[in-house]
Formats: C-alpha cells, sequence, structure tokens
C-alpha cells in the first residue's frame, strides 16, 4: 500500500510517498480503508520534533519529556503521521464483533498515529465510530478530533452554562472552531478570538462577536466573560484576570508548569479559578460528537484539499497560515492496494 513516511525530522520536504505493507488486523481489531485524514497540529510538532522546545511550544516540561521518549529525541520511532481519519471497514479480525465489513467510520489514533496511509488497523474498541449520516469522509474527519476536546473540556471541565458569556482564544483552528459552535449548542454567547484572515471563518461558526488579535487586545476591552477558554495558551491568568466575572474560570487546553501551579493555588484561594486540562479521546466522546454533527449542531468548513501524494505540500500550506478553515488529505484507491 502507499503511505506517507518520514524517517527524519524537519520540514514538509521530509514527507515522503512510499511503497509500505499493508497491515492485517489483528483477532480484535478492524482493517479500515482510509478516504480521508487530516493535517492537525499534532501532525506539525510530530513532524519537527527535534526543534520543538517546551518553552516554544508551551509544554510542560515533563510532558514534552515523556513525547520525546514515546516519538524519539533524534530520529523518528514512528514513521506515519495521522492521527484522524475517516473510511470503510475492509475485513474484521475474528473477536471483532463492534463493526462489520462495508461499515462508513471514521476515528482518532492518538499518538500512535499512521493515518496518512491508505489502510490502517484500529481496535475495534478504540476511538471509532460510524461515520455520522449527513457527513461525506472529508467533512466528517475534520470536525473530529476538535470536536471531542472541545466538547470535554467544555462540557466536563469548563461547566459551560446556558447564558454565560464565553471567550474562545484560538477560535479558528480545529478545537477552537468545535469550541465556537459547541458553546453555542450550549447556550452560551460566544465571542472568538482569531487573526484578521479567519474572521469570515469564525463568524461563520456562529460567534456572536469576533475579536482580530492583531488589532483589538481583548484583557484590555473592559469586557468580561464567565469562562475563557485558551486554545493555545497565549494568553495568561495574570492578564485576563481582570477579563473574567465573578466566579469565572480560565481554562487551558495547553499550559506548562507555572499554570498547574496556578491551577492548584486559585482552587484554595479566590472565587477566579485556573483549570488545565487534556482531552486523551473516548470512544463516548466520540459517539456524543456524531449524535451533536447528525443533530446540525456541529459543521465542517473545508479551506482546502489535497491528495495523498501532496501531503508535504499540505504542512507547508498550514505552516505558512494561508489556511481558513480545515485542511484535508485525500485517499484514492485502485485495485491493486
Amino acid at each position: 500500500m502507499k503511505a506517507i513516511v518520514y524517517t527524519e525530522y524537519g520540514p514538509p520536504d521530509v514527507l515522503q510517498l512510499k511503497e509500505v505493507e499493508k497491515p492485517t488486523p489483528k483477532d480484535s481489531e478492524v482493517l479500515i480503508k482510509v478516504y480521508a485524514a487530516t493535517v492537525s497540529y499534532g501532525d506539525i510538532v510530530a513532524r519537527n520534533f527535534k526543534e520543538v522546545s517546551p518553552r516554544k511550544f508551551n509544554m510542560p516540561f515533563p510532558f514534552w519529556l515523556v513525547t520525546g521518549m514515546f516519538f524519539g529525541f533524534r530520529k523518528p520511532k514512528i514513521a506515519i503521521l495521522g492521527s484522524e481519519f475517516a473510511g470503510e471497514i475492509e475485513a474484521t479480525g475474528k473477536d471483532a464483533k463492534r463493526f462489520k465489513e462495508g461499515d462508513q467510520v471514521f476515528g482518532y489514533r492518538g499518538q500512535i498515529m499512521g493515518a496518512y496511509a491508505e489502510y490502517v488497523c484500529m481496535p475495534e474498541d478504540g476511538v471509532l465510530a460510524t461515520k455520522p449520516a449527513n457527513m461525506t469522509h472529508e467533512e466528517a474527519v475534520v470536525v473530529l478530533w476538535g470536536s471531542i476536546v472541545a466538547l470535554n473540556l467544555l462540557r466536563e471541565k469548563g461547566n459551560i452554562q446556558s447564558g454565560q458569556k464565553v471567550l474562545i482564544n484560538g477560535a479558528s483552528g480545529a478545537i477552537g472552531s468545535a469550541a465556537v459552535q459547541l458553546a453555542k449548542h450550549f447556550g452560551a454567547e460566544v465571542t472568538g478570538v482569531c487573526g484578521t484572515p479567519r474572521l469570515e471563518f469564525v463568524k461563520s461558526l456562529g460567534a456572536d462577536k469576533v475579536i482580530d488579535y492583531t488589532k483589538e487586545d481583548f484583557t484590555k476591552s473592559g469586557e468580561t466573560y464567565d469562562l475563557i477558554f485558551d486554545i493555545l495558551g497565549k494568553s495568561s491568568f495574570s492578564r485576563c484576570k481582570t477579563s473574567l466575572s465573578q466566579n469565572g474560570r480560565y481554562l487551558l487546553a495547553s499550559f506548562k508548569m507555572r499554570q498547574l501551579f496556578q491551577m492548584l493555588w486559585t482552587s484554595m484561594i479566590g472565587s477566579k479559578k485556573v483549570i488545565c486540562a487534556i482531552a486523551p479521546g473516548s470512544t463516548e466522546d466520540l459517539i456524543s460528537v456524531k449524535e451533536l454533527i447528525e443533530a446540525g449542531k456541529i459543521r465542517a468548513v473545508i479551506d482546502r484539499r489535497f491528495p495523498l501524494e501532496q501531503t508535504a505540500e499540505a504542512h507547508r500550506y498550514v505552516e505558512e497560515g494561508l489556511k481558513k478553515g480545515h485542511i484535508v488529505i485525500t485517499v484514492e484507491h485502485n485495485n491493486q492496494t
């Protein structure tokens, strides 16, 4: 089968189209013919991990250390990137009962990656579900991971409530764009913060107000919010504190040790809280996301599609900051895979 392989860290050109062995499902696994994958933040970080530092990518040092041990500090231990996929069940292991051949599915592989390929194997009890009936494979794959994370953090950690004022800092990315839609679904008044090229994109998602961070600092506007969801940790609690209402929460999806100490401190003192959280993803969250998609609460906005052989160009496009929506990797199949 064809796959995008990389054997060294570096710029997008390290991603090369190669012929590799087609996987065979184990007893409790399913074999999936991949039709679509994405270019995620995690793919960019993993591809260029040698240049990643805890400070530059806003990672707690222990998390960076564990990630480096998993991916490899000097060269990649995982040869094929891609965490999100959508496709069709081609075969099942003898003990796999949850899916059958021909089922249309979408799923998340996390750090084991491997979705930049024509085929991938998944445990049947992994983060895998039947694809939403009202979305194509390409649409389903681009909202998958961001929606899982946003749903878990807003509902379980942020305790979002109808009528609240919510600010999403980083509203144009995978998590942020899902968070805007989900916050509206939960009945919040939503303000999205993003750069100039993506203002219209965030407006189209349903944000009540959009702030261009290159022209306006939301922490100086005088507005207060019940929940500030900072996707990439680009702001700080000290700057955001005056923008939080009484009992407001500053929710971080990316954080360092300093924010962890702030979370501990604010849990004991003061009415305004720092919450640092990671949502690893679960089958239950994915099924909830599927149901919300089918109810029309989450939609996909695709900027560009790149065929598998142009994955390097897709990475380059994302890194240049040009995207206005989601980027899809499409996988064509022939009879000799």
